[in-house]
């Protein structure tokens, strides 16, 4: 492919951002003289303008504080950060929302992917175009709707243009119910995935997206959230859709479990939807410098964004398959990295492994700069362990670095096994079909296949710790917790570390409470994050969420 060079300041509705691209998928060209008439007449400019809804997408690769760090797998080790100092101790409220925080922000990104399904709908481009394009944006709508449902519950659906200037205050809608916008987003699926294909470039939706989408809300819709009568019909439903999407036969788990989240892996067999990232451009993923290890061989390489907790770790399964909580598991307290499960060591650097040649020393007293923190003082870790998965040592560089080309994976197959394993145990127990789905996922780690003849609440149990650890640190398991209705337990106890010492010659391993791991969590509101106050200002039709 001939490589270009496009770098452009891009400006008003259309385009937003510069870069350096040898892919369509990320050029973008001189648009800010491009007229509304003449960007709708032509298939390039209106893809322009599609790349930059999908540009909308957000990702957690360029924050030294994500989203999993709200949750009970990990904790933020510095002082101040938003994650523990208003997240973690339910300090949020309508007032101080910001940033990647207010999800309202993506209606902009929803009025943009409006326009483009209005004015493509009524103009004379190429119908197989159209058709295609459509579905993208339909998914998108989609996808936005996804993330407003699943933090606030009940919000407007808005699928027209709205202009303030001509329209005035008619713009403003009342909230729609929850369940609105459970149907207007898995309906939107649905349609767009009867005309999107089974494979696209990297980045774009397909077929497999939109319904692993779907299938997705499907699982949220039948939790305990918002099942309260537990209608085993929507466990039905979301174990068919997520069935549909392995019946497509085009997804299957990449063998190495780390290293398909690498740039040389993008777009891989177990990938189904991905947001692209382009090192050395301003869309560059800096994850190595602001989440991964932070001193190796006593240099700063990263701000340790990501503090693995001991909860996290202790939810990782023997080599043997069972829970470190099993007798028979063979778990040591006093050994507890010994005969853990592969997934362990491909996610976790904890005290004596390696990190780019480097032996990683938590213990005390011992000289080293990783000593686990415990009196947070310093920039170490506070639990005693960092985050290895999806770390690429090569762009190791200190800070918002830009260097990798890692793709953020917002889908991939071994979710859609897990939901539908999940699905179809709520909906008909431990059925062969769980195991059988189960076993993938335990055979790419080298594990043994869940025990033979669990009742249903078991299966639950062992699909919800498998789930844990298997989507660790992919932005899930605060939405895991929520649906469970699981974080008026999880996010009430204190997260914690290990603390190494030698003990009259002995190493003595200490569980302790870690810094920053206060958590709290009020069950009557904190299930629901609160509508923006800005927005409840501008339009008084919304209704605020309840009890903020």
């Amino acid at each position: 492919m001939k490589r270009k060079n496009l770098i452009k300041i891009l400006t008003g509705s259309v385009l937003l951002f510069s870069l350096s691209s040898c892919n369509s998928f990320l050029e973008v060209t001189p648009t800010d003289q491009v007229s509304d008439a003449s960007l709708w007449v032509n298939k390039d400019n209106a893809d322009l303008f599609l790349n930059n809804v999908y540009s909308s997408i957000t990702s957690p690769f360029g924050t030294f504080d994500p989203g999993e760090n709200w949750s009970d797998n990990s904790i933020n080790g510095v002082n101040g950060q938003r994650s523990h100092a208003v997240y973690a101790i339910s300090a949020y409220n309508a007032e101080n929302v910001e940033g990647t925080e207010h999800r309202w922000g993506l209606y902009a990104a929803i009025r943009k992917a409006n326009l483009f399904i209005e004015r493509v709908s009524e103009g004379s481009l190429d119908e197989n175009w159209k058709k295609l394009r459509l579905a993208e944006a339909r998914f998108l709508r989609a996808y936005f709707y996804n993330i407003l449902w699943t933090s606030h519950g009940s919000v407007p659906i808005v699928t027209k243009v709205l202009n303030q200037n001509t329209q005035g205050e008619a713009i403003f809608q009342a909230n729609n119910t929850a369940e609105e916008v459970f149907k207007f987003i898995t309906d939107e699926c649905e349609a767009a995935a009867q005309d999107l294909p089974k494979s696209a470039e990297l980045g774009r939706a397909t077929q497999g997206a939109a319904l692993t989408l779907k299938g997705w809300a499907q699982v949220f819709w039948a939790s305990p959230l918002y099942n309260t009568n537990n209608d085993l019909q929507r466990w039905e439903a979301a174990a068919e859709t997520n069935k549909r999407v392995m019946d497509l036969k085009v997804y299957s788990l990449f063998a190495d479990y780390n290293e398909q989240f690498f740039e040389a892996n993008n777009n891989n067999k177990e990938s189904i939807f991905q947001r692209r990232h382009l090192g050395g451009t301003v869309l560059g993923s800096s994850r190595e410098g602001l989440q991964g290890p932070t001193f190796v061989r006593s240099a700063s390489k990263s701000y340790g964004g990501v503090n693995p907790t001991q909860e996290m770790v202790d939810a990782y399964f023997m080599k043997n398959g069972l829970p470190i909580t099993d007798p028979n598991s063979g778990y040591d307290p006093q050994k507890p990295y010994t005969n853990r499960e592969k997934r362990f060591y491909q996610s976790i650097v904890y005290d004596g492994s390696e990190w780019k040649g480097d032996i990683m020393i938590m213990k005390q007293g011992v000289g080293s700069k990783n000593a686990t923190d415990v009196s947070n003082v310093n920039e170490a870790t506070n639990t005693g362990y960092y985050l290895r998965k999806g770390i690429n040592p090569q762009y190791d560089v200190l800070g918002p670095n830009r260097l990798s080309s890692a793709s953020y994976t917002i889908f991939r197959y071994a979710e859609v096994l897990l939901s539908y394993a999940e699905a179809l145990n709520e909906a008909k127990g431990a059925v062969p079909e769980v195991y059988e789905a189960i076993k993938l996922l335990r055979d790419r780690s080298d594990l043994p296949n869940f025990p033979a003849g669990l009742n249903q609440s078991d299966m639950r149990k062992l699909i919800q710790q498998e789930r844990r650890v298997e989507l660790a640190f992919e932005e899930k398991r605060w939405l895991d917790i929520i649906r469970l209705k699981q974080a008026e337990v999880v996010l009430n106890q204190h997260s914690h570390g290990i603390l190494i010492e030698d003990v009259a010659g002995t190493t003595v391993y200490k569980v302790f409470e870690a810094p920053n791991g206060k958590r709290v969590f009020d069950k009557t509101k904190n299930y629901l994050l609160p509508i923006p106050q800005d927005a409840l200002d501008r339009n008084k039709k919304l209704t605020p969420t309840p009890n903020y």
